[in-house]
């Protein structure tokens, strides 16, 4: 049993490269449990034990530490082009009239349809603020 040591420093190594690769933060976990394993292992405890110590450890840190995680770098969610126009300013193209269901806006060179926040008409040339994205339109106020 002389090679278990190096077996939890594979799983740690192999589980940071995944990590590194995949950015999904779930196996960052298990290196750490690895990590502990192997301290125990340093230590004398029999294998069963450092099994033991790995999956809380693991689990623990995964269960805790992950949704912060998750909130504090924001993994997993990513802004789409579209969304980032919510709260930038533009341009009125052709007049704004929820009730005839016309209107566009131009947004740095392209066409977009768009539709009033609170169904007033808006003028061609009025500068209106996106508040909202439903679909391929445009949900706009005057600014």
């Amino acid at each position: 049993m002389e090679y278990v040591g190096y077996a939890w420093l594979g799983l740690v190594v192999a589980c940071v490269i995944i990590e590194a690769l995949t950015v999904s933060l779930t196996t960052i976990w298990f290196a750490v449990g690895a990590l502990v394993a192997w301290l125990v292992y340093l230590t004398g405890p029999d294998i069963q034990a450092q099994i033991v110590v790995f999956l809380l450890v693991s689990i623990v840190c995964l269960i805790f530490t992950r949704p912060i995680a998750m909130k504090k770098f924001k993994v997993g969610r990513f802004k789409t082009n579209a969304e980032s126009l919510i709260g930038r300013s533009f341009k009125v193209e052709s007049t704004i009239d929820n009730i005839n269901n016309t209107g566009t806006v131009k947004v740095n060179g392209q066409i977009w349809s768009a539709r009033s926040l609170d169904d007033q008409v808006i003028e061609k040339d009025e500068i209106v603020v996106v508040r909202n994205i439903v679909g391929v339109k445009l949900i706009v106020e005057r600014k």
